[in-house]
């Protein structure tokens, strides 16, 4: 499969980890857990501008763009660490599609694409990075969930998506 036709599946599976993350910051506010839950709201819309971002590139380029389902989104959690190993697990796998992206991209010689890929690149390493340290940070606080939110109120964890690089979302970044 080419680089545009996967790149059409990632728009995807960045609406799915976008619903992925409203289900975690759901989860957290409904224990009381309202930092948790405002940074994984945020992270919703973060993941969701980096679909419209995709579209809009592909709108750029003249390429068909068709808006696709999303996949299974999980709800449930037997504890406040499981939704930080998940959203960690699925950074991780988000990294090594942008990977694959890029070197698709290469591999067409498609240069607009692989310069495309690079800011995304770049993102997912901050965005692997915040989540091992708030996962860490989570399983050191143990059951003390108030340690855990004074962090993430205390912390700046992320760029909030407020990069002035980032490529141009579809209808404007929200």
């Amino acid at each position: 499969m080419g680089f545009n036709d996967t790149l059409g599946e990632q728009i995807a599976n960045e609406f799915t980890a976008s619903h992925q993350y409203i289900a975690v910051a759901v989860w957290y506010a409904d224990r009381d857990l309202p930092r948790l839950a405002a940074h994984f709201y945020r992270q919703s819309l973060e993941e969701r501008n980096h679909a419209m971002m995709m579209v809009q590139y592909m709108l750029d380029r003249n390429l068909p763009v068709r808006i696709p389902p999303i996949g299974e989104v999980r709800n449930d959690f037997a504890d406040a660490t499981e939704p930080l190993a998940l959203a960690l697990a699925q950074e991780k796998e988000v990294t090594a599609r942008i990977k694959d992206l890029f070197r698709a991209a290469r591999a067409e010689e498609d240069a607009l694409g692989e310069q495309f890929m690079l800011w995304f690149l770049k993102e997912q390493v901050e965005e692997v990075a915040s989540m091992t340290t708030l996962l860490n940070v989570a399983r050191r606080a143990g059951d003390n969930l108030f340690d855990l939110e004074n962090y993430v109120a205390r912390e700046t964890i992320g760029d909030h998506g407020r990069d002035p690089d980032a490529p141009r979302a579809a209808g404007g970044a929200l």
